[in-house]
């Protein structure tokens, strides 16, 4: 696999791309609800007959607080916390972020109240928020040589460790496209925003009239569409990070940067083949997976944290989903048509202010057991469904999107580019592509709202 450049935050790039951040960063994966702890669900079996792994007996009783804000997750990761303490005697509690709560102001909240947890999943922006007056320095851990290319690095060190990868881009559901085009579908057949457009007039006479679902929600519009005007600057975080910087030191003209006019064209074609096209703004997130699964929609776009929305609609792990990049033009070189975006999403923080040595001690070891055990390797895949970004993790996810995206990592077909931006973006400019999806605003409206926005950044 070819490895992308680790993710590299400099003390200047936090002053300036963090000044505005008071709550939380952006957030590149969302599910729609925690998992029920009624719902039975199928469990790929763990084998705990191996176990390599060597557990410091000193810690046996030792007691850590997890603090989660991947609430599809928290009752995998109690299972996980349950085996780690069957087989270390260290105590992991996982507490769920609630409904309404930020991470960030969750975290921060804790620490004022001097009981901050002692591990915590965060996103990236929170981390670099965070990291130099509360975290732990990681940078000499065992497991970073595993993640390389997936590391966030602020002035040279690292702070957090990367959870799981999650990628976004185009859901097609291949049976309903076959049908409809009467014929086999090849994904890779799709190179450019023209051949696209020409895939969905096909689908349109195939019966499927409107084939495309597109998500209302501001943290789909202003976090994961309008990203890739920053993402697609070279697919690198840090070239994402120099076009922010360009338009908030006002050396970039937006009127005439090309990937907002991609990106916008695009966007323009998915609000013409929308299913909720007659009124955008009142689409259902829960029905849009029920319309993919069952063939009144082929395309979805989300990420693969929406593969649980899918199986409640009643897909099956052996039926083929998977990704389309998101075409910004026609030029079939361009590596924007040709790979889905790839990042790190999510970061566990280790607390380096009030957290014993001890503590410290216990999380470095559940962290290592996460990487290094036969068991935590498992269960990081099979328990808690997540793309591992750790080269030595020899399993593979098991539901579509997830697999998808896990083989595009490794056959080079992803990029990974992750803009730090403040914690109110998604909400401001998600809320100005509403207007534009609803066709309350025209372009040039909201260009100047990107404009003012980062006008308004110190």
């Amino acid at each position: 696999m070819k490895r992308n450049l680790m993710t590299r935050v400099t003390a200047f790039g936090i002053v300036t791309a963090l000044a505005a951040v008071t709550l939380t960063g952006c957030r590149f994966g969302f599910a729609s609800d925690p998992d029920d702890p009624n719902e039975v669900k199928k469990e790929l079996p763990i084998d705990t007959s191996v176990d390599t792994f060597e557990y410091d007996s000193t810690l046996d009783g030792t007691s850590i607080t997890l603090l989660n804000s991947k609430a599809e997750i928290q009752v995998a990761l109690e299972k996980m916390a349950a085996a780690f303490e069957e087989k270390s005697g260290v105590h992991v509690e996982v507490m769920p972020v609630t409904d309404g709560d930020s991470p960030y102001t969750k975290v921060v909240s804790m620490y004022n109240s001097g009981n901050a947890p002692t591990l915590s999943i965060l996103d990236t922006t929170d981390v670099i928020a965070l990291a130099e007056e509360k975290a732990e320095d990681l940078t000499a851990e065992a497991w970073t040589e595993e993640a390389e290319g997936y590391l966030t690095e602020v002035d040279g060190k690292v702070y957090s460790f990367p959870l799981c990868i999650e990628g976004r881009g185009l859901i097609y559901n291949k049976a309903v496209i076959e049908e409809a085009l009467g014929d086999e579908f090849d994904p890779d057949s799709i190179t450019t925003q023209e051949e696209f457009v020409e895939l969905l007039d096909r689908l349109v006479e195939g019966g499927v009239t409107k084939p495309v679902s597109l998500a209302k929600e501001d943290w789909s519009l202003g976090a994961h569409h309008l990203q890739y005007i920053y993402e697609t600057n070279e697919g690198t975080s840090e070239g994402a990070q120099e076009v922010i910087e360009s338009i908030k030191d006002g050396k970039m003209d937006l009127d005439s940067y090309d990937r907002l006019s991609d990106f916008l064209d695009m966007f323009d074609v998915l609000k013409k083949y929308n299913v909720a096209k007659g009124d955008p703004l009142g689409a259902d997130y829960d029905e849009m997976a029920i319309d993919l699964v069952d063939g009144k929609t082929a395309i979805w776009f989300n990420g693969n944290w929406a593969w649980p929305n899918l199986e409640e609609a009643g897909a099956e792990t052996e039926d083929e989903y998977g990704f389309l990049p998101y075409f910004m033009n026609n030029d079939s070189k361009d590596f924007a048509n040709q790979k889905i975006q790839g990042s790190p999403s999510k970061q566990i923080m280790l607390d380096g202010q009030l957290a014993t040595q001890e503590q410290k001690a216990a999380a470095k070891e559940f962290l290592n057991w996460i990487v290094f055990s036969e068991i935590g390797q498992q269960m990081l895949v099979k328990t808690c469904s997540i793309i591992p970004p750790f080269q030595n993790n020899p399993y593979e996810p098991n539901d579509p999107l997830s697999r998808d995206i896990y083989e595009k990592v490794h056959e080079d077909k992803a990029f990974n580019a992750s803009a730090i931006v403040p914690n109110d973006h998604w909400a401001v400019l998600g809320s100005a592509m509403q207007k534009y999806l609803a066709e309350r605003s025209d372009r040039e409206e909201l260009t100047e709202a990107i404009q003012d926005y980062w006008d308004e950044q110190e």
